[in-house]
């Protein structure tokens, strides 16, 4: 490496540490990102008015562009089902399935349908959490391991999984020219690999905890009395069953609706099936309201995106994936460690892989790898590092939604959400390298 590629990839360095330092600090993302740009630009033998206008401003629009109707279609879906009580009355369902023997493990089950059917993570985990105070409570299990059952359940095997609607699917989709089931069978397996062993870390640490004297504590803001009616949770289903058939299921070659209107067509569902569980009168301001928060939460995205491509035009970053791509051992190795690197950077399985999938994709096709298997792959090892402190799905459900601190409750968390699919993670990159026809 010259000397200027060296200073270059210090500034790279320095500037991701300065980012996830002033995230977990709540500094505005934009502040954050303009920031740490101007940076990587600084020591990167980048004009900083080029890096911003061009490199920064490209990286953000080109991916609002290529996604702002899947953030659209999903965020309108999640607050169709929240309004009509129709994703609590599914996450009830599966809990009284259950019963109190598979209470733990009925939270991140409810959490995976709910969230594989489209609905957002978010929504999921907010539709979710006062079932799951119930269920603790009733169950006597320590308050704490709420985060991590709904996280588990939202952001990882349900999110990565073939035929999902979620972003960390779609966008590997574009970039690859795949579809969303690509790598169907290497890809449930690994994803049950990840159900499997989080539901067992997740008993295993609930039951030591309370073997050393832990149990459910209420807190202040807890309320146990939601009087609410809920909608029949077999027809609150409907919709999300639909949904998934009409964006996996090939007629003549092709889906018989692209993701976004077959998700539209469900929220449309959502409203008709479950119309007497809400207002109409607040049908405009629900939408609205769901397009203000499409529109927030993309360029949230967007912003870490925008960073990711002053990264991308700086002198070092030819080296880092030169580093990444020449990784000793099957190719699928440097897919999974580049997209796992980059979305844990940017504390993003959809920012990582925005970044990952259209700049790693490309030279590994080149390489002969199969399109489905890379997908696959880059799908699954987004959903491991991303899930570190200063993501910011982790932090509005640990902090925001369940009133719990890091200290407190983002061990179990990063067990379920790291770990586990770090491991499904390897799953995949073996299977595949073994069995890389595989459908």
């Amino acid at each position: 490496m010259s000397s200027l590629e060296i200073i270059s990839l210090i500034g790279i360095i320095g500037a991701l540490a300065l980012l996830m330092v002033l995230v977990m600090k709540g500094v505005n993302i934009f502040i954050i990102a303009i920031t740490c740009s101007a940076i990587v630009a600084l020591t990167g033998g980048i004009n900083l008015y080029d890096a911003l206008k061009s490199d920064y401003m490209g990286g953000f629009v080109g991916f609002f562009k290529n996604n702002f109707l899947i953030f659209l279609t999903g965020t309108l879906m999640g607050k169709m089902y929240e309004v009509t009580n129709g994703a609590k009355a599914i996450a009830k369902m599966i809990v009284k399935i259950f019963g109190k023997n598979m209470a733990l493990i009925s939270i991140p089950l409810a959490c995976g349908i709910i969230s594989y059917g489209g609905v957002s993570v978010f929504v999921a985990s907010f539709a979710v959490f006062p079932i799951a105070i119930e269920v603790f409570k009733e169950a006597d299990l320590p308050r704490r391991f709420i985060p991590a059952a709904l996280t588990f359940g939202c952001s990882t095997f349900a999110m990565v999984a073939p035929g999902a609607p979620q972003i960390q699917n779609a966008i590997p989709a574009q970039a690859l020219g795949t579809d969303l089931m690509a790598g169907t069978v290497v890809g449930f397996i690994s994803c049950a690999v990840i159900l499997v062993l989080g539901a067992f870390l997740l008993y295993r640490m609930v039951n030591k905890a309370k073997a050393n004297g832990e149990h459910f504590v209420a807190k202040s803001v807890d309320s146990f009395h939601d009087e609410a009616e809920l909608p029949n949770g077999i027809m609150a289903l409907i919709p999300l069953i639909i949904t998934i058939i009409l964006i996996n299921v090939k007629v003549g070659g092709k889906t018989i609706l692209p993701l976004e209107a077959g998700v539209f067509v469900g929220s449309v569902i959502v409203f008709i099936i479950l119309n007497k569980h809400q207002d109409n009168k607040k049908i405009l301001d629900n939408v609205g309201e769901a397009c203000r928060t499409s529109v927030f939460a993309i360029s949230n995205t967007c912003a870490v995106v925008g960073f990711g491509a002053v990264v991308k035009a700086s002198l070092a970053f030819p080296v880092v994936v030169s580093a990444m791509v020449n990784i000793p051992g099957p190719e699928f190795v440097g897919v999974a460690v580049g997209t796992t690197v980059i979305a844990g950077i940017t504390g993003s399985a959809s920012g990582g892989l925005g970044i990952a999938a259209p700049l790693l994709g490309p030279v590994y096709l080149a390489k002969g790898v199969a399109a489905a298997a890379l997908h696959r792959t880059m799908s699954i090892s987004s959903a491991a590092l991303d899930s570190l402190p200063h993501n910011g799905y982790i932090v509005t459900v640990t902090n925001g939604l369940c009133n719990e601190t890091h200290k407190d409750a983002y061990g179990p968390v990063f067990w379920l959400t790291v770990f586990t699919p770090a491991v499904g993670t390897i799953v995949a990159v073996i299977l595949f390298s073994i069995f890389p026809t595989l459908p």
